[in-house]
């Protein structure tokens, strides 16, 4: 049995009580993160609660703990599970109040943390994955970490029964993110990825490997890519959270350059490594 975070306290999991009234139930009225836990250290905590307040912010949702505060709590809740290498899910919603559209006038936020035990999937960083393409179907506030993923849930249902690990979406043609990941193309040593707007998920450990390849001398282009241009990229790569950076190489019905994991895509994972702050991933 485990522990998760109620508003403030550290409870038994069991001890958590969702009201059926809570609008996060109801309406999906919240936003949440996913944090990385290495060793029993948390990664990138800060980048990850900037983007869940900025997040809470743009649904005009106020949390009532300090950043700070909040990142010791989350500290603890890693410390009280004994979390080794994992990840932490944090969400927050406006709170429990009768069902109505609109904001109620007196409504408590209602925190709530868990973690689960997760391994770096080291496989698929060493042999790549399959992708399908899916039209992009989602809200245009992609920018907003909320709890409203149908959109997603439906694209990852059908890339599984395809038996692909990402859907990556386009509008119109162009490229966006994966259904759970941002998407990344290299040619030419040249890295493409989607501006940070609303059409996208501005992803932590996108930043992450945005900064690698900086250091590595790999030129980073900000721009939409179409399904055409992706098609002749040597090299494609997903990242997330818990996909860390995952080299892509077929696409539904073509190969991704050699079938392999490209030489860029190597570098930047090992570059990746160096920002783990804990030495036995270097």
């Amino acid at each position: 049995m485990g522990y998760s975070l109620w508003n403030d306290r550290l409870v038994l999991d069991e001890k958590v009580i969702i009201d059926s009234q809570d609008r996060g139930y109801q309406f999906g009225d919240g936003v949440y993160e996913v944090i990385k836990v290495y060793d029993g250290e948390v990664f990138t905590l800060n980048e990850h609660l900037d983007r869940f307040y900025v997040s809470a912010e743009k649904i005009k949702l106020a949390i009532p703990y300090r950043k700070d505060m909040l990142m010791q709590l989350l500290r603890d809740l890693v410390q009280k599970n004994k979390l080794a290498t994992g990840h932490i899910y944090l969400q927050i919603t406006r709170g429990t109040s009768p069902r109505q559209h609109h904001f109620p006038e007196k409504c408590t936020p209602v925190l709530i943390a868990n973690v689960k035990e997760n391994p770096r999937p080291l496989a698929n960083f060493e042999n790549g994955v399959k992708a399908t393409v899916l039209e992009d179907i989602r809200w245009l506030r992609c920018d907003i970490k909320t709890l409203n993923l149908l959109g997603p849930v439906l694209a990852k249902q059908e890339a599984y029964e395809k038996g692909c690990y990402e859907a990556i979406l386009h509008r119109d043609g162009v490229v966006t993110e994966g259904a759970s990941s941002n998407v990344h193309a290299i040619l030419d040593g040249v890295l493409y990825t989607h501006p940070a707007n609303n059409m996208i998920l501005n992803g932590i450990t996108r930043n992450v490997m945005l900064t690698c390849a900086k250091e590595m001398g790999l030129l980073v282009k900000e721009q939409a890519f179409t399904l055409e241009q992706l098609k002749t990229m040597t090299e494609v790569i997903i990242t997330s959270t818990t996909s860390e950076i995952t080299p892509v190489i077929e696409i539904d019905d073509y190969v991704v350059g050699t079938g392999k994991p490209g030489e860029w895509t190597r570098k930047l994972q090992k570059q990746f490594n160096t920002k783990i702050p804990v030495a036995i991933y270097k």
